[in-house]
């Protein structure tokens, strides 16, 4: 972004059918069969990808959907599963990137769905660019009785509605979660994130997200996946970010280059997790490099 901290390029929004689910999907450019996808975290949306597009070349096609449950995108009819978002990612892409490999870049959930799509799809991508989106720590099977039983004590007890009296409310939250943020782009995440009910606002994004998996993570199908991966692969940790620490042995360098052919990665001087929000020219700095030197 720049220093005025104002919109550069506006967006505009389309509406697709996605497995029997309208999609939205936010554009900046040019119309292009060969658009950069945005792919968006954890109860975000692809609006938030704004100051990523205002800070990239004006000839790039850029373009964001919503996963299914958040943004602006419908909320599915019952649970959601992971594997969804593979299938919804393929036809997203066969949609908005018809006749090419697609390049990617995906930040945290939205990195992690790609980066195992790359290794399920894996002549569909030309190469991808991943923020933080390496998975969730290794589990035990062990823990099987204890996740069950949370998951079953939250579907009894129904998932929470957060709403909030105004926009400037939230913005002062994500402020004070993340000092990262300028007042500016605090406002437009709120903005974003949320929608009006009466005189309040409500996050946008499906509660039944916030109810737990009842299955737990397993890491070792991700790193079958992420063998598979044949294309240039850029990961950029934040700084400031807990992804190592939280990861411990699984969240070094010389993990991660155990695991993919052709990986680079980069660490964000001063960034969190959230560096897309909080640092923008830098992360498409280290793109359009990233571009540049794949092809």
């Amino acid at each position: 972004m720049s220093q005025s901290e104002s919109i550069r390029r506006p967006a505009r929004y389309e509406e697709l059918q996605v497995r029997g689910l309208r999609h939205r999907v936010v554009w900046w450019g040019k119309p292009s069969e060969t658009p950069l996808v945005l792919l968006h975290g954890f109860k975000d949306s692809g609006l938030t990808w704004q100051f990523v597009v205002d800070c990239l070349p004006d000839t790039w096609s850029c373009v964001a959907p919503d996963w299914r449950g958040f943004g602006g995108t419908e909320w599915a009819p019952a649970s959601y599963w992971f594997p969804d978002y593979f299938a919804d990612l393929d036809a997203l892409l066969d949609a908005l990137v018809p006749h090419h490999p697609a390049r990617v870049v995906g930040h945290s959930m939205g990195g992690h769905i790609a980066s195992l799509f790359a290794g399920i799809r894996t002549r569909r991508l030309s190469w991808l660019v991943n923020l933080e989106g390496m998975g969730l720590p290794r589990s035990s099977p062990a823990a099987a009785p204890a996740r069950y039983r949370e998951w079953m004590d939250q579907v009894r007890s129904g998932p929470k509605t957060q709403r909030y009296h105004s926009v400037e409310q939230l913005a002062t939250l994500l402020r004070a979660r993340n000092p990262r943020l300028t007042a500016f782009r605090a406002g437009f995440i709120a903005e974003a994130w949320t929608r009006a009910v009466g005189e309040r606002r409500e996050l946008a994004a499906d509660p039944q997200h916030s109810i737990v998996n009842p299955l737990l993570y397993r890491r070792d199908e991700a790193e079958a996946c992420w063998r598979a991966v044949e294309v240039p692969v850029l990961l950029l940790i934040g700084e400031e970010s807990e992804l190592r620490e939280r990861l411990g042995a699984d969240g070094t360098d010389a993990y991660f280059r155990s695991l993919f052919q052709d990986i680079r990665i980069a660490t964000m001087p001063g960034c969190g997790h959230m560096m897309q929000h909080e640092d923008p020219q830098s992360v498409a700095d280290r793109i359009m490099e990233f571009a540049r030197a794949a092809g």
